[in-house]
């Protein structure tokens, strides 16, 4: 019988085949894994001399919860201009407007066209040169501008695709009440769409927080940076990225459990129109069936 439309059940000979790769796999991935940790253990990566500092208070106070506090405060900078730049074009994207609308796609696509890094280092360059910004505010506004832009630019998008995969009966209702197309767009399609895309949202910091460790390039000081500020006077590489490592995973996985929490719970209550027109019951026709 089919497992899916796509292919079917493998059979013996195939399970077989499959497993032999699997082992293979997991020998070469063994093997690699030797070899990487045979090289560090002779340069003595995994003494007691260079892990050592990692768990002192002071490396932490002056090197990595400074470059933390640098990490999120650039992200949340990020994340509310961002948001407004996303509302702003996407609503654009959406105008009856074509002006506006062709507009704002052209934005849009501008900024999702253009690598990050290499808007941060524009942007670095353009406050330098112009002294827009003091010396130590430039890198952070280089590093913000860069992700507003871009994540800003994605979020747009985000928007229009959320409007369009509402129902058109959403809309039609709106105009048959004398609402005109920008009341329906923002009384009732935004806030449908910004519930439905919550849990992509979430995702999207995610990526803006990893983003900020381009902020590096420019001598940014967030905690890549302050890592490797720390591995410079222990001299302690593996050690300093391995942690500065972690502690991104930490952050982000606690990012990613609130956008999987997010999902749950809109899922349980409902709260997206498509949900909520599958699960209306036709009533009129079986009140009308009734003696």
């Amino acid at each position: 019988m089919s497992a899916s439309v796509l292919f079917d059940n493998p059979g013996p000979r195939a399970r077989v085949r499959y497993r032999i790769v699997a082992v293979l796999g997991l020998l070469v991935l063994a093997a690699i894994l030797w070899v990487v940790v045979t090289r560090l253990n002779r340069y003595d990566e995994f003494s007691g001399a260079k892990w050592s500092p990692m768990v002192a208070w002071d490396t932490w106070r002056y090197y990595l919860l400074i470059g933390l506090w640098n990490t999120i405060k650039a992200a949340v900078l990020s994340v509310i201009g961002a948001t407004v730049f996303g509302f702003v074009f996407g609503s654009g994207r959406l105008s009856q407007n074509r002006i506006v609308r062709i507009g704002s796609g052209a934005v849009v696509e501008f900024f999702r066209a253009i690598p990050v890094l290499i808007m941060m280092i524009f942007f670095f360059g353009v406050y330098a040169y112009n002294g827009v910004f003091s010396a130590e505010v430039n890198p952070l506004a280089a590093v913000v501008t860069a992700l507003t832009l871009y994540n800003g630019a994605v979020m747009a998008e985000l928007l229009r695709s959320g409007v369009h995969s509402l129902p058109s009966g959403q809309a039609e209702a709106g105009l048959s009440v004398g609402l005109s197309p920008g009341q329906v767009l923002r009384s009732i399609q935004i806030p449908q769409a910004v519930t439905a895309m919550l849990p992509a949202l979430v995702s999207q910091l995610v990526v803006i927080l990893k983003d900020t460790a381009l902020g590096t390039v420019i001598t940014y000081p967030e905690l890549l940076q302050q890592g490797q500020n720390l591995s410079s006077l222990h001299s302690n590489v593996f050690a300093a990225l391995v942690v500065v490592a972690f502690v991104f995973i930490a952050v982000n996985w606690g990012l990613t459990s609130l956008a999987a929490y997010l999902e749950r719970r809109i899922n349980r209550r409902g709260r997206t129109a498509g949900d909520a027109i599958a699960a209306t019951p036709t009533v009129v026709g079986a009140e009308a069936d009734k003696p």
